[in-house]
């Protein structure tokens, strides 16, 4: 595949192998065609690259990039790249006692479009073993870390559309702080092509943006499966990294199923442009060490973006923290917890318009649940159209949703909240607060009675709001945690509402928020309790009552695999006597007292095995003709199958057969042989556990006269 690239574009990806040069380079364009290889990486040494028996991953990286030819290379490293018929991949194959990558240097860029780095491919890896039980991440055979006592600031650096980035383990990449105008250290650093190191060296943004027009955002990055910030030991690596994932200047990238761990700052951090991010199924856990607190942070550009199906546990700030962004992000079903412990702050906090924070476990948290934040940013007030609904909250240090508004500025008040708000007085209000000041619903009363084994909870809100219920913990008049949606409905035109329930018991306590399409949803309304008619001092517990974390883990190691079933032990043999055949008399189809003992015994068999099915084939001898023999023949397996019914045997355990003269059993010579092939044969099938002899007999042979 052929790309228009110009030579500055090769020249900074050459810069940023050696973090040396600073050499201005010409604008001419030029066609460059990437080689589509698969370069497979069998040494864990690192330098300068120079012809030897091995091939390294920065070798890799420059014959991918088409900035180190084959030629280059010796016998042995040729061997180890070998053409591609679709996209170009960097495969390992290192030594089973050497996995560990140690970096000399910053590597060259990912520039080719396409490329798959691959650690999953190192001999080993086992893609079913996890040592997270919450989400499974494959543990990874591969690791890339700095030396001992090198500095290198970032990990891996992506400048192109669709690199895909699994089964690694990344991990110690930093920088000692010095000049400001440098962009930010992290395991992996996704951005165009390229913020060098130095900014100052960056062209002339364009008037609405960060960037120069030229400084294309690559799309389609696939960050999966790797352990981001963790050794393969599973341990706290001695220098932790600075940021995760950074996410500087770029569209689509998916963040999915990685563990996020330990670093000094935030796991995921986005700069100038991410629209279309997805960060999906990824523990996000103890990160904001030592700077930048929160699990998330988004900035910039992020509109369309989605945090979903996450764990973020243990973070010294907020859950997800999103500072002045441009765009809206849905932030669904996650699950949020033991935030803040360093730092306090909200579990989510928001700035910005039309976010969606929805279905998410929001839970002991050193602050509130969620800060919606009003800012001015042109003269224009954001913060609003946010909708908080269908959360779970549970043991916060604040509100479960808490709107900020402009006049509290202190350093607590952008990070905990500034508790709740008066009713809103004026319409002055709606432009200092966040979600436009949207009241909260207000009860008519702190008590609703139980009559007739209902209770109607009645109050007002907002024209045009919707309001959902909550069961919640706490005292009557005060503001508990918004625990467990009950129940979701509209204002009338006059500003009440009206909510019957049979399900709501005496000592349960209800909150509620409202939310207006136009402003979004508000902080939550004051306890009200719902009590027994006639009681004047109701002590009845609260359903929900106060819930202590059985575990301060934020991860646990999966269940040991069950142990094999012992084999079962061997049926014991039962053995059994069963006649296999009863008789009839000439032109006769009807059970004889006879043929009943034998049949009895057979339905007697049966009833103790249910497991038994039998075919019950019908006979004649050879005199009438040939159809009126089969007639003859069904209707005699027929009337044995309804004795057995009788008896209490299901008739789907029975299949009727007729064979009418065709399998004669003896010779016809005389009148007893005749009798003889008069029968009806019982073919047992599915014995289990059960040995049985099929006896022939002929106690009910009927001889004509």
């Amino acid at each position: 595949m052929t790309y228009q690239k110009s030579i500055r574009t090769l020249a900074t990806a050459l810069l940023l192998t050696t973090v040396t040069a600073t050499t201005a380079v010409a604008e001419t364009s030029v066609a460059f065609d990437f080689p589509t290889v698969q370069a497979t990486v069998n040494s864990s040494q690192d330098g300068p690259m120079t012809p030897d028996e091995q091939l390294t991953l920065r070798e890799a990286i420059a014959i991918t990039n088409g900035t180190l030819n084959l030629a280059d290379l010796s016998a042995a490293e040729q061997q180890q790249v070998t053409p591609s018929s679709g996209n170009s991949v960097i495969a390992f194959d290192l030594p089973a006692d050497n996995t560990t990558i140690e970096l000399q240097s910053l590597l060259p860029v990912l520039a080719q479009p396409d490329l798959v780095i691959d650690g999953t491919t190192q001999p080993g890896y086992d893609a079913t073993k996890s040592a997270t039980a919450e989400i499974l991440v494959a543990i990874p055979m591969v690791e890339i870390t700095p030396a001992d006592n090198t500095e290198v600031f970032r990990g891996l650096t992506i400048v192109a559309d669709d690199v895909t980035i699994r089964g690694l383990s990344l991990y110690g990449f930093t920088s000692q702080h010095r000049a400001t105008e440098s962009t930010p250290p992290a395991d992996i650093f996704i951005a165009h092509e390229l913020p060098p190191p130095d900014i100052s060296q960056q062209h002339i943004p364009a008037n609405n943006f960060s960037f120069h027009n030229e400084n294309y955002p690559p799309q389609g990055i696939v960050i999966e499966q790797n352990w981001i910030g963790i050794p393969t030991d599973n341990t706290v690596p001695e220098q932790p990294s600075a940021f995760g994932v950074s996410v500087f200047n770029s569209q689509g990238v998916k963040l999915r199923h990685n563990r996020i761990s330990y670093h000094d700052g935030s796991g995921v951090i986005t700069g100038a442009r991410a629209e279309n991010l997805e960060v999906v199924e990824n523990l996000i856990v103890n990160n904001g060490l030592a700077g930048m607190p929160d699990a998330i942070r988004l900035e910039g550009h992020i509109d369309n973006s989605l945090i979903s199906g996450n764990l973020m546990c243990g973070n010294d700030g907020s859950g997800i923290f999103l500072f002045k962004p441009q765009g809206a992000v849905e932030i669904s079903n996650n699950d949020i917890r033991f935030n803040g412990q360093r730092l306090r702050r909200a579990a989510i906090y928001l700035m910005g318009n039309d976010h969606r924070v929805v279905d998410n476990q929001i839970a002991n948290q050193k602050g509130p649940g969620v800060v919606v934040t009003a800012f001015s940013q042109g003269g224009t007030t954001h913060s609003q159209r946010n909708v908080i609904e269908n959360n779970r909250f549970e043991n916060l240090e604040g509100l479960s949703i808490d709107l900020n508004t402009r006049r509290n500025r202190g350093v607590q008040d952008f990070q905990r909240g500034d508790g709740p708000n008066p009713l809103r007085d004026s319409n002055q209000r709606r432009r200092d607060t966040g979600n436009s000041a949207i009241n909260p619903p207000q009860f008519d009363s702190p008590e609703f009675f139980v009559i007739d084994g209902q209770v109607v909870i009645q109050g007002k809100a907002d024209i045009g709001s919707t309001v959902q219920l909550y069961l919640t913990r706490g005292n009557t008049g005060e503001y508990g945690p918004l625990t467990t949606p009950l129940a979701t409905f509209s204002v009338d035109e006059a500003g009440t509402f009206s909510y019957p329930s049979a399900d709501l018991q005496p000592g349960d306590v209800i909150s509620g928020i409202s939310t207006d399409p136009n402003y979004g949803t508000s902080e939550p309304a004051l306890n009200t309790t719902v009590v027994a008619l006639g009681e004047t001092n109701p002590t009845r517990p609260n359903r929900m009552g106060s819930v202590t974390a059985k575990s301060v883990e934020c991860t646990t190691a999966p269940a040991p695999p069950a142990p094999p079933a012992p084999p079962a032990p061997e049926p014991e043999i039962i053995r059994l006597q069963v006649p296999r055949n009863v008789h009839y008399g000439l032109d006769e189809d009807s059970i004889n007292p006879n043929s009943a003992v034998i049949l009895d015994q057979i339905a007697e068999v049966m009833q103790q095995y249910p497991s038994i099915v039998v075919d019950l084939h019908g006979h004649t001898d050879s005199r009438a003709s040939v159809a009126y023999n089969q007639d003859l023949a069904r209707r005699r397996a027929n009337n044995a199958r309804r004795y057995l019914m009788q008896k209490g045997i299901a008739p789907e355990r029975m299949t009727i057969r007729s064979f009418g003269e065709t399998e004669l059993l003896v010779e016809e010579i005389d009148r007893v042989n005749y009798a003889r092939n008069r029968r009806v044969e019982f073919v047992f099938s599915d014995v289990r556990g059960v040995e049985i002899t099929f006896v022939d007999q002929e106690n009910d042979l009927q001889i004509e006269q």
